[in-house]
């Protein structure tokens, strides 16, 4: 095969890496290439950007409710999270990305790991969960404004045209920022990771203010009792892996954005981690000291543990209130950060021409690529629209939005693979313990993925559930296939 050479990254040769020739030429131009199109991109994102992006776009509010029912039992499936899900997703992404420091991320670790079908299928996917959680965003928004503003604004939440009012509102100022770029949008991020890391540390601070108070008799953060093996329990952990502790990958996808992405990435993951862990691990034990078991609100947990805490004081009302605009505003952060990434997947794909040419045009001044930014603006508020009109478009819609945790799953799938089966030619081959880490981190996501497509919970049929929920990724992927198939026969 003739000498071996070292080669680490795109541009610049380091130790760690060694590949025959032939392979490394045929990596190396395909990352030149990935470069040659970066080059024009504005490298805004530093460690400290990406640190609080990650704990924005990661951290679910939700999840301390949901992990709160399961009493002193939710400390060992929050073990198992980390270990089994968690941890392996952290070292694989800091791998692939340290490999492949590349704009579009996941993308290009697919592509180049595998192939171009499967790194197309692969943004396909994860477009089509951001396009429906970026839908939701205008109904979230209305949900939250009428808690802060009390019982005379209850009608907005079966209003069909506020939340498309407070959709198209928040759309257009997420097209006008991400047109932009980074140099306005890290701030909105910034931001909501600040908030994030305040309305938790509040949360986390409240059994320590109630027991030196009186107001709060005990307090066991670290109880633990042991759950039994049931599909119930295995389908919460699931969730809890995947569901509550996935998202390390998603930042890497502004890798061309980014100041010194190889370094940079890999450095947030790993301070942003522990912070993410210990958000989820107290607060979860805050909610379980406050609030009985029976009677947590599995929607809002936090607003319900803030007024459970402060009542004796008397300002759990202003502080709820404050409370649940904070939250507010940190959904409209998370959004931005999934909708500001995932603009970028097309002007890839148009990179590879497996899509025209018109998605990868940048804005002559902004350098961002405005045409990706209007067309995924405009498919998150039809699809918003649709769904709150008429009662068929509405099932159909939250069809879609059911299955949208599968589309990102099965990215994780493609991800966790490349270790284990991706990456052939490559000297020396992933190491062994990457390789576990990648199939606990695969058998994790494939769990989330079989008990969603069949439910636990009782249904007319569960038959019928589990064919409607895979028809339409299908279906979905289907249209995927298409339109890549097309690419190529305009390339032909």
């Amino acid at each position: 095969m003739g000498a071996s050479v070292v080669y680490f990254g795109p541009s610049t040769p380091q130790r760690g890496r060694t590949m025959t020739n032939a392979e490394n030429t045929q990596l190396a131009r395909a990352e030149a290439d990935v470069n040659a199109h970066s080059a024009t991109l504005k490298r805004e994102l530093g460690v400290k950007d990406l640190a609080l992006t990650q704990i924005l776009f990661i951290v679910g509010l939700s999840w301390i409710g949901v992990a709160g029912k399961l009493g002193p039992s939710n400390m060992v499936f929050w073990l198992l999270a980390l270990v089994l899900f968690y941890v392996p997703s952290a070292v694989v992404v800091m791998y692939l990305n340290k490999l492949m420091p590349l704009e579009g991320g996941l993308y290009q670790w697919a592509k180049l790991g595998f192939n171009q079908t499967v790194g197309f299928l692969l943004a396909w996917n994860l477009w089509l969960y951001v396009i429906a959680l970026t839908s939701e965003v205008g109904l979230s928004v209305t949900t939250y404004l009428a808690y802060a503003i009390g019982p005379s604004a209850a009608w907005m939440t079966s209003s069909s045209w506020v939340p498309a009012l407070a959709s198209a509102i928040i759309v257009t100022l997420m097209v006008i920022a991400s047109t932009i770029g980074l140099a306005v949008g890290k701030w909105v991020h910034n931001f909501g990771g600040i908030l994030m890391l305040i309305v938790f540390g509040v949360v986390i601070s409240l059994p320590v203010i109630g027991l030196l108070t009186g107001t709060l008799h005990e307090w066991h953060p670290f109880r633990t009792s042991m759950p039994e093996l049931s599909l119930l329990n295995l389908n919460i952990l699931g969730k809890m892996g995947f569901g509550a502790l996935g998202g390390f990958e998603y930042i890497a996808i502004l890798a061309g954005e980014t100041k010194a992405p190889s370094r940079s990435v890999g450095r947030s993951v790993l301070i942003a981690a522990p912070i993410i862990a210990i958000m989820f691990v107290l607060g979860t034990s805050t909610v379980v000291a406050y609030v009985p078991n029976k009677d947590i609100d599995l929607v809002g947990p936090l607003p319900q543990v803030l007024r459970a805490g402060f009542a004796p004081f008397g300002i759990a009302g202003p502080l709820v209130t404050i409370a649940i605009l904070m939250t507010m505003a940190m959904r409209i952060a998370q959004s931005s950060v999934s909708f500001t990434a995932v603009t970028r997947l097309p002007m890839v794909a148009g990179w590879d021409s497996m899509l025209p040419s018109w998605f990868s045009r940048l804005h002559k001044k902004y350098q961002t690529p405005v045409n990706s930014i209007v067309l995924v603006g405009l498919c998150s508020f039809g699809l918003s629209v649709i769904g709150s009109v008429g009662v068929g478009q509405a099932e159909a819609f939250q069809l879609l939005f059911n299955a949208s945790g599968i589309f990102y799953a099965l990215t994780y799938v493609v991800m966790f693979a490349i270790p284990i089966f991706g990456l052939r030619g490559i000297s020396p081959s992933p190491p062994m313990w990457l390789k576990l880490a990648s199939w606990s981190g695969l058998a994790m996501t494939l769990l989330y993925v079989v008990l969603s497509v069949f439910p636990i919970i009782k249904v007319d049929s569960v038959a019928t559930f589990a064919l409607k929920i895979t028809g339409v990724i299908v279906v979905m992927n289907l249209v995927g296939i298409g339109i890549l198939l097309a690419a190529r026969r305009r390339g032909q």
